[in-house]
């Protein structure tokens, strides 16, 4: 029996290469291989901080401005409201400020003391007060004031009564004054000067009246009146009436 010839397989140098299995294990997906051949992890981007100081001042700007523009808003529609308001008033009432004359002022007392040259005087003033509103009252309230003077020289005070003054009324007022004025000479002097000189004697007449207006029903609160008087008289004599030259008024009036 022949024996067998055994046949062992020759590899052909042509042949690709077996596949080879790798021996360095894979890149892992969150890393990478660089031209040298070094694995590097990829960087991660990450969002920017919502609470960075830069963040939180234009926050704060915001806000600010948003306030300041609410304010001038609701301020603009309050001052449309009230001019509205006092508009419609003015077109129903109509309102139009008083009018007041010094009529007739008498001296009744003026005493000079020798010892001290002190002046004591009493004066009685006549003043026509004129209400022209067809709808509009005035309530003339306790506190008011009445001076007379002679340039800075306060010679006497007084006080108007508390009275309601209806619409397009006139009210003659009386009002009695007395004063107390001390070093009084020189001015006697002045006074007997000026007369004797011009012919009239300047004086002035303050008044400061607290009032309340009354639109139709509707009572508003307290204001002053402010009526400062210019009159020329012809003379001082006491005991006699003082015949007023000219007498010019100016009115106004403060919340």
């Amino acid at each position: 029996m022949s024996e067998h010839q055994k046949i062992h397989p020759v590899s052909d140098p042509e042949a690709p290469p077996p596949p080879t299995h790798p021996t360095v294990p894979l890149v892992s997906r969150s890393s990478s291989r660089s031209e040298h051949g070094e694995t590097t992890k990829e960087s991660v981007t990450q969002p920017p901080q919502l609470d960075s100081p830069q963040r939180k001042k234009k926050g704060r700007r915001s806000c600010w401005c948003r306030c300041v523009c609410y304010t001038l808003l609701v301020l603009f529609l309050l001052i449309v409201v009230v001019g509205a308001a006092v508009g419609i008033l003015y077109l129903v009432f109509r309102p139009k400020l008083p009018d007041y004359n010094i009529d007739r002022l008498q001296l009744t007392r003026s005493i000079l003391n020798n010892q001290d040259s002190s002046l004591s005087t009493a004066f009685n003033v006549t003043i026509t007060a004129k209400n022209p509103n067809e709808k509009i009252g005035i309530y003339y309230e306790d506190g008011s004031k009445i001076s007379v003077l002679y340039m800075q020289t306060r010679l006497s005070n007084g006080s108007l009564p508390k009275f309601y003054q209806g619409h397009e009324n006139t009210t003659i007022i009386f009002v009695e004054m007395t004063g107390y004025t001390q070093n009084a000479t020189s001015l006697m002097a002045t006074l007997l000067e000026q007369q004797q000189l011009t012919g009239s004697i300047p004086l002035r007449i303050r008044v400061t009246q607290p009032v309340r207006i009354k639109l139709g029903k509707l009572k508003l609160p307290e204001v002053k009146f402010f009526v400062r008087c210019g009159v020329f008289v012809d003379s001082l004599a006491a005991n006699s009436v003082i015949r007023v030259r000219n007498s010019n008024c100016k009115f106004r009036f403060r919340l």
